[in-house]
């Protein structure tokens, strides 16, 4: 064994705490300087992972304890980046299995605590939280033990080390008792070390090595990130990689990489057992095995997760085009998603039929409004359609996605959750009430979750909680699911909205824009209380006449807007719009602008609105 190597992984359901954690774990390592300024969430490098305070791309950092060097591999939470979770198992000898002291075991921990089990890892259960008004350690751990079994592990898995920390005070202890724990975290530490198995020492044999991850750099392409199964790695090296169609290239290490706290620091060599990063391959791939040309011999293929989702994306072609942002060309957004493409395996793009738009499929809404953000600060203008699942014909029989819903609401609005949720084809699996909470499980069309979030927050007064993975394909239900049954107030001109449409419009539904506000014909102003769209001029202005002035127009009291953001505005729109996302502006739109061609169209095309 390699006994100066430890490989761990950092799992757990989203918000439970795992890149607070590993702060915690670099900083009580004296990773930094004494006068290094290190940010909070510090391996969070992505600005929108720090404002929505979530995981999305899987991260390597190491530390050194004791002489040892512990790989640490910090993994995403939420559902649509669990492809990640799943591949990095292949790379790490153990988890660490974090669970909030408060909230206990959710469904995102099933997920990724039943990939440990499969691949057969020891786990360090580490109950986080302790000092979290409310919080139950040991009924925490009672409910891990429980799932454990529920998953199917046998005795020697059953036989878990338990660590209690407050990863954000940077205390722990084995003890469950809040008032036990002390500063630092080497009770975490010396767990690692004596629970989690070093990997097997196999210098002397020929090279084995797969990528898990990938990463790209502008400078170098495209990197494969992945733990050495045997042999090792010099800058260099004449390699050969064993494609997944079973296709040899032979390629030269021209960079080798391994990890030090935050950075990614150049090497020369690096030894079986260790992560490291390699480039020379363009288009090296997730799953593919790298080794010696004199020894070709392939490690089985990793699983990689199929695209659920997926939404056109294209170049901004209203009245407003070139107006707020810098990149505005389909080349532009192609070479962009490229970009993406290369380092994100979930998510990959094609040519759509007219040429100026291309179909983008990913894991799930968040997953494809992420890169649509990124893309938004980057100084794009583009143009999206509404998300749509991805739908597989097997023997002749449509199949579509499905997946695990857990809902977490006050009693006094479970009633009308139940409702909405079975209005969308959702199955129950179980329902039960404690302490004024009540806990909702379905199986759902993923399609049925799409402009969810908006009707159940505002159901709920923002007191709900809602969880949701993918679970597997079933045949297409043969109804209607997901599309918004309110129409829209669509803009008939070109103009500044003023005061005096406003209040007259306001009448008719709930308004998206106040006065001021720059439209054009086609653009989206407002909800219908009706279903049906209605045609409204926002820019008209009060005729003067000698005995009215302007100021009157002060005096007019308006009903405050509705304000929509990014994942508001996707989740709204139907099949005939679109979401126009510009660096400083977010607005919906009809596909068609003028208002008689629309009209003519949607009487000559009802099928395409009834989807």
């Amino acid at each position: 064994m390699n006994e100066q190597i430890r490989n761990v992984a950092i799992i757990a359901h989203v918000d439970h705490g795992k890149t607070t954690l590993v702060d915690a774990l670099l900083k009580c390592s004296n990773t930094f300087r004494d006068n290094e300024k290190v940010m909070v969430r510090a391996l969070d490098s992505n600005p929108l992972e720090h404002e929505r305070g979530i995981t999305i791309l899987a991260k390597t950092t190491a530390i050194n304890y004791n002489g040892v060097k512990i790989n640490i591999v910090d993994t995403p939470g939420h559902a649509d980046f669990s492809g990640e979770v799943e591949r990095i198992m292949n790379m790490v000898d153990g988890v660490c299995l974090l669970v909030d002291a408060f909230d206990g075991p959710m469904p995102q921990t099933r997920f990724v605590l039943k990939q440990a089990i499969t691949y057969r890892l020891k786990t360090v259960v580490v109950i986080n939280k302790v000092d979290r008004p409310g919080a139950d350690p040991e009924r925490a751990l009672n409910e891990v033990l429980e799932l454990f079994m529920d998953l199917g592990a046998d005795d020697s898995q059953l036989d878990f080390p338990v660590v209690y920390t407050s990863a954000l005070n940077m205390t722990s202890s084995y003890s469950s008792d809040p008032a036990d724990q002390k500063e630092g975290m080497e009770p975490l530490f010396d767990t690692i070390l004596k629970a989690i198995p070093a990997p097997k020492a196999k210098e002397d044999e020929p090279l084995q090595f797969q990528p898990s991850l990938l990463d790209y750099n502008r400078y170098v392409g495209r990197i494969g990130i992945g733990r050495i199964d045997r042999g090792k790695i010099q800058l260099g090296d004449n390699l050969v990689c064993m494609r997944l169609d079973g296709s040899t290239t032979s390629f030269k290490v021209s960079k080798l990489f391994s990890y030090r706290g935050l950075d990614r620091i150049e090497v020369d060599s690096v030894q079986s057992g260790d992560i490291c990063g390699i480039s020379g391959l363009p288009d090296i791939m997730v799953g593919e095995t790298v080794c010696p040309p004199s020894c070709l011999e392939a490690l089985p293929p990793l699983r990689i997760d199929e695209p659920t989702m997926k939404m056109s994306f294209g170049a901004n072609t209203s009245p407003f085009s070139g107006k707020e942002g810098t990149l505005l060309t389909a080349q532009k957004i192609y070479e962009r998603l490229y970009e993406e493409s290369q380092k994100d395996v979930s998510m990959k793009f094609e040519n759509a039929a007219n040429n100026e738009s291309f179909v983008v499929t990913g894991r799930g809404e968040l997953h494809l409004s992420v890169l649509i953000e990124m893309m938004r600060r980057e100084g794009f203008e583009i143009q999206v359609s509404k998300p749509m699942v991805i739908t597989k014909v097997i023997d002749g029989v449509e199949y579509e996605p499905f997946e695990d819903l857990q809902i977490d609401v006050p009693d006094e609005y479970s009633g009308a959750v139940m409702q909405l949720v079975g209005g969308r084809g959702a199955e129950t699996v179980n329902v039960s009430s404690e302490n004024g909470q009540t806990r909702l499980v379905y199986i759902i069309p993923s399609r049925g979750l799409i402009s969810f979030m908006n009707q159940f927050m505002t159901l709920t007064k923002g007191y709900g909680i809602i969880n949701h993975s993918f679970r597997e394909y079933r045949p297409k239900l043969n109804r209607a699911i997901g599309q918004r049954q309110a129409g829209v107030l669509v803009s008939t001109d070109n103009g500044k909205s003023t005061a005096y449409a406003i209040k007259s419009t306001e009448e008719r539904g709930t308004m998206f824009i106040g006065p001021g506000v720059d439209v054009y014909e086609g653009m989206i102003v407002g909800e219908n209380k009706y279903q049906n769209d209605l045609a409204v001029n926002v820019s008209k202005a009060k005729n003067l006449t000698n005995e009215r002035s302007s100021n009157k127009d002060v005096t007019v009291v308006l009903k405050s807007p509705r304000r929509m953001s990014l994942e508001d505005c996707l989740d709204y729109v139907n099949n005939d719009e679109l979401v126009e996302v510009t660096p400083k502006s977010i607005r919906m739109r009809k596909k068609i602008l003028n208002t008689d061609l629309r009209k003519k169209y949607e009487a000559h095309h009802p099928e395409e609105y009834a989807k």
